[in-house]
């Protein structure tokens, strides 16, 4: 373990490793970050829908009720 090349060759396999180690967390974050961008745009659309459903249904209800308890306007 004395010999200049045997500590060479440990720094280059050390940073080997350690770039590797960067590009797989970098490329991991990437990805998750991405997913996660990806999966909040579905959420929203899904709340939207759900929004102009509920408001809808809303709009229903309070026509029927009018209707039953004889408070529509007509």
């Amino acid at each position: 373990m004395t010999e200049p090349q045997v500590w060479t060759l440990i720094g280059v396999f050390a940073a080997a490793i350690f770039g590797m180690i960067t590009i797989v967390m970098t490329t991991f974050h990437r990805t998750l970050t991405l997913s996660v961008e990806k999966l909040e745009i579905k959420i929203d659309a899904l709340d939207a829908k759900f929004t102009s459903k509920i408001d809808a249904l809303d709009r229903d209800i309070q026509a029927l009720s009018r209707h039953v308890f004889r408070t529509d306007p007509r």
